[in-house]
C-alpha cells in the first residue's frame, strides 16, 4: 500500500478506491463520531470541486490501521495532498482553511 519515491511516501491507488484526482488528490483521513472530520469533509469538497483535476479521497481510519501506522496519522481529521503520482507532497491534521488547502495544491500540481 505504501512505498517511497524519491524520500516521500507514494500511496497505492487501490488505497484510494479510485478516487484519484488526475492532477492531485487530497486524502482524508477521518473517524465515525469525529465533529471536525464533517467539517474538513465539506472544505475539501469543495476544494476539490473548485479545481480541476482534484479529487477528495475519506478513509476511515478505524477501517484501515495498517495504512494508518504506515503514514504516521496520530488524529483525525488528517489530510495529505497527494500530486499526480501519488507521493504525499503535504499533511496537516485539524480542520483546514480552503485558502491553505488551495496553496497545497499549488505544491501538488
Amino acid at each position: 500500500m505504501i512505498g517511497h519515491d524519491g524520500g516521500r511516501p507514494r500511496i497505492d491507488a487501490a488505497a484510494l478506491g479510485g478516487g484519484q484526482g488526475e492532477r492531485a488528490t487530497l486524502l482524508q483521513f477521518s473517524t465515525a463520531f469525529c465533529a471536525p472530520c464533517r467539517a474538513t469533509r465539506r472544505v475539501l469538497a469543495e476544494v476539490a470541486a473548485m479545481v480541476p483535476g482534484v479529487g477528495h479521497v475519506e478513509i476511515d481510519a478505524e477501517a484501515h490501521l495498517e495504512l494508518v501506522r504506515a503514514l504516521g496519522i496520530e488524529v483525525t481529521p488528517t489530510t495529505l495532498v497527494l500530486d499526480a503520482e501519488r507521493r504525499v507532497v503535504r499533511r496537516a491534521a485539524g480542520v483546514p482553511r480552503r485558502a491553505d488547502v488551495i496553496a497545497a495544491l499549488g505544491e501538488a500540481i
